[in-house]
């Protein structure tokens, strides 16, 4: 290895100097400049001597007269220039090892939460298989900054793993929602599919975006009320709205052909798409009318739809409980929900 922990190293990239704090591969390495922890390929760094060695030395000149503090001009900051606002991540770095056969293959990942916004959050992590918690933390993520939350092996994306985070603002503010949820679910064919894109494209990481921007709060269109008519206002409100809602579904059929007359011409991601955002808008208007129960009809076929679903079902708060058992009416090709009351 070419590099070690400690080592002074300059990006070629952007002519920055940092450290190396990590040794992720033979390939890769953990950099920090200025204060940023961030992947790194070892062809895309050098030593810094040859910089400094070639870098022109300032001419000695006459002495300037004195400067007083007011009649110095402002430096610009540099910080708006270098922290670009994105958005907060969750960072896959994969360690690579070489097999029986001599090939590079994954055996783990390292996975890290990225702030690169200017606020910091509150979050609760968990990292679930099949609904069942194997991992959780709950910290803060400060701004513009990385946090480790653990490792897990590639064979663990035989299982079907789902990554669910809940995050609030550290410094509370009254127009930011309270807390926003974001997750992301991963099978083995897909990560093995992200994996060989990001060497095709030579990136450090495979990157999900869990928000660019935290959510502001939803408009409270209530006029300002007495506390003695409040209760009263509240109760006379929730039943308006709920009457020029859409009229709710105790069952909702998912298949294409109900759900579009050229879904032939769509593909498999488009086709799931629509039938996920069919779901979302059934099942809000469940809760919204306050439905004891709806049944989601799925289908059998690969149960990818079905999977999904219970997936969604198992971050909802409104849900008690739901069974997908067999019905005379569907087979095994539907899920029955119950919603808290």
């Amino acid at each position: 290895m070419k590099y070690q922990v400690g080592d002074d190293i300059v990006v070629m990239h952007t002519n920055e100097e940092g450290k190396v704090v990590e040794i992720i591969n033979e390939k890769m390495v953990m950099i920090e400049v200025r204060g940023v922890k961030f992947p790194c390929y070892t062809d895309q760094i050098d030593f810094p001597y040859f910089k400094r060695f070639t870098e022109k030395k300032p001419i000695l000149q006459q002495k300037k007269p004195k400067q007083f503090l007011d009649t110095l001009p402002k430096e610009k900051s540099k910080l708006v220039e270098i922290k670009a606002t994105t958005g907060v991540w969750l960072n896959f770095i994969p360690k690579f090892t070489v097999d029986e056969f001599g090939d590079e293959v994954v055996e783990l990942f390292k996975i890290y939460l990225v702030n690169r916004t200017d606020a910091g959050y509150k979050f609760t992590y968990k990292q679930q298989f099949f609904g069942e918690s194997n991992f959780e933390l709950s910290n803060e993520l400060t701004t513009f900054h990385d946090f480790y939350l653990h490792d897990i092996s590639f064979d663990d994306f035989n299982d079907s793993p789902s990554f669910l985070a809940e995050f609030s603002l550290i410094t509370p503010d009254k127009k930011k929602s309270e807390y926003f949820d974001a997750s992301v679910k991963l099978k083995a064919k897909k990560i093995f599919q992200l994996i060989e894109e990001m060497k095709a494209k030579n990136e450090p990481s495979v990157t999900f975006r869990l928000f660019e921007k935290y959510p502001d709060k939803a408009k409270d269109e209530r006029p300002e009320v007495s506390a003695r008519v409040a209760k009263d206002y509240e109760v006379y409100e929730a039943k308006r709205a709920r009457q020029n809602l859409e009229p709710a579904r105790s069952v909702i059929d998912l298949h294409m052909e109900k759900l579009s007359d050229d879904w032939q011409h769509m593909s498999n991601f488009e086709i799931l798409n629509m039938q996920l955002g069919e779901f979302e808008k059934w099942y809000h208007l469940a809760v919204a009318h306050h439905l004891q129960s709806m049944v989601v009809i799925h289908g059998v076929g690969s149960g990818k739809l079905r999977d999904e679903i219970h997936d969604l079902l198992k971050t909802k708060k409104d849900v008690q409980y739901f069974i997908n058992q067999y019905d005379p009416r569907f087979g095994y090709g539907a899920t029955e929900i119950f919603f808290k009351h």
